[in-house]
């Protein structure tokens, strides 16, 4: 295995470490110190023609593997995952700065995705119909795209990638995957494992860079789809560029996930769950509650309750088993979520938790904060912060909150929390959101469905991982079937005749 605290990492192409030398190189962090930890390479033109030669070559021999031998692959990598689960969360939290209790699960969620994926062949049977007219037959198969890239974010560098991966590749596709260069690192000891799991060389490479990387993949003519998930405005161009070259793209953007709290809700409940899902892994999640609706009169009484539990929330290096909210990704987002927090207290929104003062020795600090009575005109409230920021909004009445919500130019997660079974149901059929959770704060779903939001937080069709995931993948392909049969009076269609 490649150690995480290496001083180079580098791509993986072709079922081995890359010996090329790098034009460009950046730097990876330890957030809860700012050391340097590594410098990783960064792919230029060369290098994505070389990664998706790799998967090109790849493709016909594991189009070709069996159902059942894919599924093989599939299940033992499950269990290597599963076997050195806590070996990641480690990398995980080295990188990215989370607490050892959220890398962990986030790789549950990841293995859930890949136990699905292992049911490829029940989940790539096609349909058939006999004698859909005399002596006719009509069956449709599900075939893959080819080659597909996958280009995933820092927040979740295990789990979104085995959003993608393990369905690509039980579908029969070969994959380049492009993680964040904020915290490459899980993506090789993924790639790795993979390979010990048995899957072929090629099949699964890891080009790590930017920009460069990302728009040669989206440009490259082998390329037949492309799996994304960052914020809108990148979603947008991979979206619009992909397309714009005849590929699939399903490019998953950004959030601004309301939390309504009704009069009848339970407080303590839902104190908790604001807690919880607005500063767990520090903010940096796309389902993070970053906006509670207060519906009147709970207002007064629901911040009290946050603020005190806040003030109990133990920041610190993930690595510390008592922490529960560690440092941001990179002194570069620490500066811009800073930002946000001064642009709303400049707009008069009242600061009732102030996170800026956070001290953890030299690392990306930026603790807990907490406004209230923030309006929809504030950026606080308009922009999608990905920190540890929570704004409060008052409205007199459900139906207020509702528009407020549908309102938003986001539409990926919502909340509601309340005791009444009939406003419950009433909002998730009402709200114009892609997911929702009824006293649940990260209505995220299960393996078995599908992940994805509207509006501006989904660009194309489908959702990630699940049915949609399978869907996504492949290609369906519908077969007219008769064969003519002499004896039984069959019409000859031109072919030569059975002796």
């Amino acid at each position: 295995m490649t150690e995480f605290g290496g001083r180079r990492i580098s791509h993986w192409i072709d079922g081995k470490t890359w010996a090329g030398e790098p034009e460009r190189t950046g730097e990876v962090f330890d957030p809860a110190t700012g050391e340097v930890r590594a410098h990783v390479d960064f792919a230029g033109a060369g290098e994505v023609a070389e990664a998706v030669a790799a998967a090109a070559r790849a493709l016909p021999g594991w189009r070709e593997t069996s159902l059942a031998g894919r599924s093989r692959v599939l299940f033992a990598f499950r269990e290597l995952l599963a076997a050195r689960r806590d070996e990641l969360a480690r990398i995980i939290t080295a990188e990215h700065g989370k607490v050892l209790s959220d890398a962990a699960g986030e790789v549950q969620r990841a293995l859930e995705n890949v136990e699905y994926a292992c049911g490829a062949p029940q989940l790539l049977k096609g349909g058939f119909s006999e004698n859909a007219s005399r002596g006719v037959d009509v069956y449709s198969i599900a075939q893959p795209l080819g080659v597909v890239g996958v280009i995933s974010p820092f927040n979740f560098p295990a789990m979104v990638p085995l959003w993608f991966v393990p369905n690509a590749i039980a579908c029969g596709n070969t994959v380049v995957l492009k993680p964040s260069e904020k915290d490459p690192s899980a993506s090789v000891f993924l790639a790795e494992l993979f390979a010990e799991a048995g899957l072929p060389p090629g099949v699964l490479n890891v080009l790590h860079g930017d920009k460069v990387a990302v728009d040669g993949l989206l440009e490259h003519p082998d390329v037949r789809g492309v799996s994304f998930v960052g914020s809108t405005p990148v979603a947008r161009h991979v979206y619009e560029t992909g397309t714009r070259r005849g590929k699939r793209v399903q490019a998953l953007g950004g959030a601004k996930n309301h939390m309504v709290v009704l009069p009848d809700a339970d407080l303590d409940l839902a104190a908790d769950a604001a807690v919880s899902a607005g500063f767990g892994s520090a903010g940096e999640r796309c389902m993070a509650v970053s906006v509670v609706v207060a519906v009147d009169p709970v207002g007064d009484e629901l911040v009290r309750r946050i603020a005190e539990r806040m003030g109990r929330l133990r920041v610190g290096d993930g690595r510390d088993p008592d922490s529960e909210m560690g440092p941001l990704v990179s002194a570069a987002h620490r500066e811009r979520v800073r930002s946000y927090v001064d642009a709303g207290e400049a707009a008069g929104a009242e600061l009732v938790v102030d996170g800026r003062h956070t001290t953890e020795g030299p690392g990306f600090w930026l603790g807990p904060t907490l406004f209230d009575r923030v309006e929809p005109h504030m950026t606080i409230y308009t922009d999608e912060i990905f920190g540890p920021v929570l704004s409060v909004v008052r409205t007199p009445s459900y139906d207020a909150a509702l528009d407020l919500v549908n309102a938003n130019p986001y539409g990926n997660g919502t909340a509601i929390f309340t005791t009444d079974g009939g406003a419950a149901r009433r909002y998730q059929n009402e709200v114009e959101v892609g997911m929702v959770g009824v006293n649940v704060p990260i209505p995220v779903p299960v393996g078995y469905y599908s992940f994805g939001g509207w509006k501006d937080s989904l660009f194309g069709d489908s959702h990630a991982y699940g049915p949609d995931g399978f869907h996504f993948f492949t290609r369906t392909k519908v077969v007219t079937s008769r064969w003519p049969d002499p004896s039984h009076g069959g019409v000859n269609l031109g072919f030569p005749r059975n002796t």
